[in-house]
C-alpha cells in the first residue's frame, strides 16, 4: 500500500484541514512513503539533473510568482492560500498532512467519468479504463487477482465495457495496489502488461503473490496508440523510481479534453526520492501546459476529492458540467499546490 485509506472528507473537514495547515505549517511525516511507438521525451523537455528552481525563482515552476501561492509564509501556508475553499485542492493538502487514516468510506459505484473513460475500484484505489475503437487500455488493476475478478471485471461489465477487450494494462507504478490484478487480466483475456523498467524491478521484490510476469517495458515519454487514441507515458519518478503519469484524450458530451493521471501521490521517505518527486512535479506541470491538459484524474480517489466527484457524476447533480474538468488554470493550480506541499516536506 502506498497511501493510507483516507476516507472521503466533507467540505467542512477540508476547510478545517486547510486552516490547520496555515496555522501550524503542517505536521511533518506523510504516510509512506500492438503498437508501442518510440516517442521519446520532447526535445524541449529533457529530464533535468539540476536542483529544482525555487517557487519564486526563474519560472520553471508550476505557476508564476503573482499567484496566491507565492509570497511570504511556509510552502504549506502558501498552498493553503492558493487552495482557498476548493475541495479538490484541500483534499490534496489533507493527503500530505493527515496524521492517520480516518474510517474507510463506502466503495464507490462504477462510474462513466467521460464518454470514453470508466473508473472502477474501491474507496482506496481506482482502475481507469480508456475505451478505443480497437479495445480498452486500462491504467492500473487494483490490489489483487481477487479484486480484479470480483470488482474490476463485473464493474466494467455493469457499464457496458467488455473486459475481454482489454488490450493493455498500464501499471502507473510498481506497488501491489496498482499491479495486483494485472496478471489475472493477462491470463484470462490476453492483456499485455506495461511498466517502466525500474518499477518492473521494484515489483519483483514485492512479497505479493500477485506480482505479474515481466512483460512490456515503458520508455520515458513513450506513446501507446490503440484504436486511434494515443496515450503519452512520461516518467514522473519520486513516489517510486519509475512512476509513470499518463496524459490522454477524453471526450465529454462529444467535446475533446486532455486528461492527466498523476501516477503516484505519496512521498517516499528518502530525501533523494523527494527531490526526484519535486523535479517530476515541475517538469510534468510544464508538459501539461504544452499538452493543454484541463482534466485531473488520480488512482487514489481520496487524495483529490475524487469520491465526492464520482458520486456527483453518478447522481447527476453537476448538470452538464464535469467536475473532473478543472480547466487549464485549474490543473495548473493543482500542480502548484502539489509542488508547494512537496517543498514543505523538503524544508524549502
Amino acid at each position: 500500500m502506498d497511501l493510507p485509506r483516507h476516507a472521503e472528507l466533507s467540505r467542512r473537514a477540508l476547510l478545517a484541514a486547510a486552516a490547520l495547515v496555515a496555522l501550524a505549517a503542517c505536521a511533518k511525516e506523510p504516510a509512506e512513503s500492438a503498437s508501442l511507438s518510440s516517442g521519446a521525451r520532447p526535445s524541449d523537455s529533457p529530464r533535468s539533473t539540476a536542483p529544482p528552481a525555487d517557487a519564486a525563482g526563474s519560472g520553471a515552476t508550476a505557476t508564476d510568482t503573482a499567484s496566491p501561492g507565492s509570497g511570504s509564509g511556509t510552502p504549506a501556508e502558501r498552498a493553503a492560500r492558493l487552495a482557498g475553499d476548493d475541495p479538490v485542492l484541500l483534499a490534496l493538502i489533507a493527503a500530505f498532512t493527515s496524521g492517520g487514516p480516518p474510517p474507510s468510506a463506502p466503495d464507490p459505484e462504477p462510474t462513466r467519468v467521460f464518454d470514453n473513460v470508466t473508473v472502477v475500484g474501491t474507496d482506496f484505489v481506482s482502475a481507469t479504463a480508456v475505451e478505443t475503437a480497437d479495445g480498452v487500455l486500462l491504467v492500473d488493476a487494483l490490489e489483487s487477482r481477487d479484486q480484479a475478478a470480483d470488482i474490476l471485471v463485473p464493474e466494467l461489465r455493469a457499464l457496458g465495457v467488455d473486459p475481454a477487450r482489454i488490450r493493455y494494462v498500464v501499471v502507473a507504478h510498481g506497488h501491489a495496489d496498482h499491479f495486483g490484478g494485472a496478471q489475472y487480466l493477462a491470463d484470462r483475456y490476453g492483456a499485455r502488461v506495461l511498466m517502466s523498467p525500474a518499477d518492473w524491478d521494484l515489483a519483483a521484490t514485492d512479497p505479493s503473490p500477485d506480482v505479474p510476469e515481466r512483460d512490456l517495458e515503458i520508455s520515458d515519454g513513450q506513446r501507446l496508440t490503440l484504436g486511434g487514441t494515443t496515450v503519452h507515458l512520461p516518467y514522473t519518478p519520486g513516489h517510486t523510481p519509475g512512476t509513470v503519469s499518463p496524459i490522454f484524450p477524453v471526450w465529454w458530451h462529444g467535446r475533446r479534453h486532455t486528461a492527466m493521471l498523476w501516477g503516484g501521490t505519496g512521498l517516499p521517505k528518502p530525501t533523494s526520492g523527494r527531490r526526484d518527486y519535486l523535479r517530476s512535479v515541475i517538469e510534468y506541470a510544464a508538459l501539461m501546459h504544452r499538452s493543454g491538459v484541463d482534466v485531473e484524474l488520480n488512482n487514489h480517489p481520496q487524495t483529490d476529492y475524487g469520491l465526492a466527484r464520482l458520486r456527483a457524476l453518478r447522481d447527476g447533480t453537476t448538470g452538464a458540467r464535469n467536475p473532473f474538468v478543472l480547466g487549464r488554470a485549474g490543473t495548473h493550480r493543482f500542480m502548484k499546490v502539489l509542488e508547494l506541499m512537496v517543498r514543505d516536506r523538503l524544508g524549502q
